[in-house]
């Protein structure tokens, strides 16, 4: 039996869930008030003989001890196994020495870059050489206690300016290199700052931890506009979401999440009281990044910006369906309004259009009501496809409708149900006024009845957004 299966076996998922839910007895199962979204009527279920937990409520989603855990603690497997194994006595073996080390590399850069941050912090409320920041976050609205609460900074245009800072503090060059803080010279001699005279904007994961960075130039003619920290053994941008540590309670409260493009949208949407907003960090919302926002809420609501959510033009020559590489697929917008298709993630997508012309941050900034009521009314992802690609179109002629068969076929076709692909074909026939059933011969040729046949778009992954 394997440590997971002992721990498993052992403990009684009916307390570890009573430690967070009022739970009452119904016959072989406990109900109570789910801890995931608001809801007055009992959704959430215990099934003790098979360990596992559903709430058939907003979040519709369930799972065994293990998943419990990390949801409602917001943390990893491996923290909840080893919660979980201290509360049943089972005694986890040691890591190996190759894992031990490997911690105690993640752990040292963990720590130099919450190092970074301070430094960084520091020098935007008292540097000297910070005043293109200070007047850039004042040019924006954002006031003391914004950056306070963010922890912006930044970074010095001296070159060596925090390496030289966490050096004094007993950081080595090899963790500043590893952590994605410091570049070493060419041809040796030393390293050097990665981010140097850049407004610095602190990257958590979903635990709070720093674990890089976006940085943005104030130069005009600066490239690029933002700088990510680079890939490292803690920083993955395709698998963290900004802001999620701040809004994780309040999307795990009202069981929606609103996703937007650039980190000020994130800034602008929390200091006005949008605690449930987040940000893909500039590319295209990727399926680990749904699955993280699926341990909190069962709606995903994205805001795009205008040009992207109401204009066709940002779709044209796109194929919108891609082969799945394995099971159901569902589509999902990038950041600028491309589509593409992931796995199936049992989560309700669905789109907020914004005024023409203005993005989050504007919309907030103008009239936080107009914000409000956009998310409020965000349309289904696949009503916002039938709106997005027909857009540029002339439905009462035969060459509009027939692009619009080509545009939209090979979405239904992959609708892994084959109830909501009925529905969607049987609207597509009602808008261009053609049989349903000259449509649904079409269905095989163009995605295979939900199988992934669509083919693939020759720029797919190719096209990401920038962050604002």
């Amino acid at each position: 039996m394997s440590t997971i299966d002992d721990v498993r076996d052992r403990i009684d998922i009916v307390e570890v869930v009573g430690e967070y839910v009022a739970l009452k007895r119904a016959g072989r199962i406990y109900r109570g008030l789910c801890p995931f979204h608001d809801e007055r009527t009992p959704s959430f279920v215990v099934y003790p003989d098979s360990g596992n937990w559903r709430c058939f409520g907003a979040c519709a989603t369930g799972g065994n001890a293990f998943d419990f855990v990390m949801r409602v603690e917001n943390i990893d497997f491996r923290a909840a196994l080893e919660i979980l194994a201290r509360r049943a006595g089972v005694v986890l073996a040691p890591p190996s020495p190759a894992a031990a080390k490997r911690e105690s590399e993640r752990d040292r850069m963990l720590a130099a870059t919450a190092a970074a941050v301070d430094f960084y912090h520091a020098q935007l409320m008292r540097g000297a050489a910070a005043d293109p920041g200070r007047a850039y976050l004042r040019a924006r609205a954002f006031g003391a206690d914004v950056a306070q609460a963010f922890q912006l900074g930044w970074a010095p245009a001296a070159g060596t300016a925090l390496v030289e800072h966490l050096t004094a503090r007993g950081f080595g060059p090899d963790a500043l290199v590893a952590a994605g803080l410091a570049r070493p010279r060419e041809g040796g001699g030393g390293v050097f700052d990665l981010f140097r005279g850049r407004l610095m904007i602190p990257i958590h994961d979903a635990r709070g931890h720093a674990i890089g960075f976006g940085a943005r130039t104030l130069d005009p003619d600066g490239v690029p506009k933002y700088l990510n920290s680079p890939q490292s053994p803690i920083f993955d941008k395709g698998h963290m979401l900004f802001g999620l540590h701040r809004a994780a309670r309040a999307i795990r409260a009202g069981g929606v999440a609103v996703v937007v493009e650039g980190y000020t949208d994130v800034i602008r949407a929390h200091a006005a009281g949008f605690d449930n907003v987040v940000a893909s960090l500039g590319t295209a919302l990727t399926e680990h990044q749904v699955k993280l926002l699926k341990r909190f809420a069962g709606v995903i609501v994205l805001a795009l910006d205008a040009d992207a959510a109401g204009q066709a033009a940002t779709l044209r020559g796109l194929e919108v369906a891609r082969e799945a590489a394995a099971g159901d697929v569902v589509p999902v917008p990038t950041a600028s309004g491309m589509v593409r298709y992931e796995h199936r993630l049992d989560v309700e997508l669905r789109v907020a259009a914004l005024p023409p012309g203005r993005d989050p941050d504007d919309v907030i900034r103008a009239d936080p009501e107009t914000w409000r009521a956009a998310v409020a009314a965000a349309k289904p992802l696949m009503a916002y496809l039938f709106d997005a690609l027909t857009a540029d179109l002339d439905l009462t002629e035969p060459r509009g409708r027939i692009k619009a068969a080509d545009r939209l076929i090979p979405v239904i076709a992959d609708i892994p149900d084959v109830v909501g692909r009925s529905a969607w074909l049987s609207r597509l026939a009602a808008l261009i006024q053609i049989d349903e059933r000259d449509l649904a011969a079409r269905l095989p040729a163009a995605g295979g009845g939900g199988r992934g046949g669509a083919p693939r778009p020759s720029g797919e992954g190719r096209r990401a957004g920038g962050a604002t």
